[in-house]
């Protein structure tokens, strides 16, 4: 059984929580996860102007998606930056390159869940989930968020990312806010909540 972390970081909070989706996949018995990140598309000299060139370089090993990697995954969970509410380019711009996969129904059934980071308390991490939910409910995927039951989203004793939608992180305007332990361990909560769904759908 196949999970699948398609995800795009800039400073790496994305790339955290993907560890840790990962991390939570993993504890799923039969369940192989691999970990692949969208092409940049921002140009070198405004990565290093921006500082995220040198950010970059802790997950460089990562190996880049392409479109047809999807095809054989049971589920694909996609991390997510949000971009003034929506998803970031770098992820339009590779799902838009998925036409052959809708044109074929290669995904049609198969597991799809989201996480995402933003950069302030209420910059849009709902949103960038729900309509990344749109994009893979025409590929016929089924929709796993993070349920209630994964009790961390209703604390109230500290500023933290969560939503039944998906697990979030909050970066700061600066980027200089890490995902939090409370973040950290909703992100393997939904890692381990989609493969043990995906591995029920797949029979296994």
């Amino acid at each position: 059984m196949k999970v699948k972390i398609v995800f795009y970081s800039m400073y790496g909070h994305i790339y955290r929580m993907a560890e840790a989706v990962a991390e939570g996949a993993r504890e799923v018995e039969g369940a192989s996860v691999e970990l692949l990140q969208v092409s940049e598309l921002v140009p070198d000299d405004l990565l290093e102007k921006l500082g995220a060139k040198k950010a970059r370089e802790a997950f460089a090993h990562i190996p880049v998606a392409r479109p047809e990697d999807l095809a054989d995954a049971d589920a694909i969970i996609f991390g997510i930056p949000t971009r003034f509410g929506n998803m970031c380019a770098q992820m339009r711009n590779f799902l838009d390159q998925t036409g052959g996969l809708w044109q074929g129904n290669a995904l049609v059934g198969k597991v799809g869940s989201v996480f995402a980071s933003t950069a302030t308390q209420h910059g849009g991490q709902e949103t960038t989930i729900i309509s990344s939910y749109v994009t893979l409910l025409h590929h016929g995927m089924v929709i796993v968020g993070l349920p209630y039951t994964e009790t961390r989203q209703m604390t109230l004793d500290e500023i933290t990312g969560g939503s039944p939608y998906g697990a979030t992180t909050i970066a700061a305007p600066d980027g200089s806010r890490v995902p939090s332990e409370n973040e950290l361990a909703m992100a393997r909560f939904q890692g381990r909540h989609v493969a043990t769904i995906a591995k029920k759908l797949a029979g296994s």
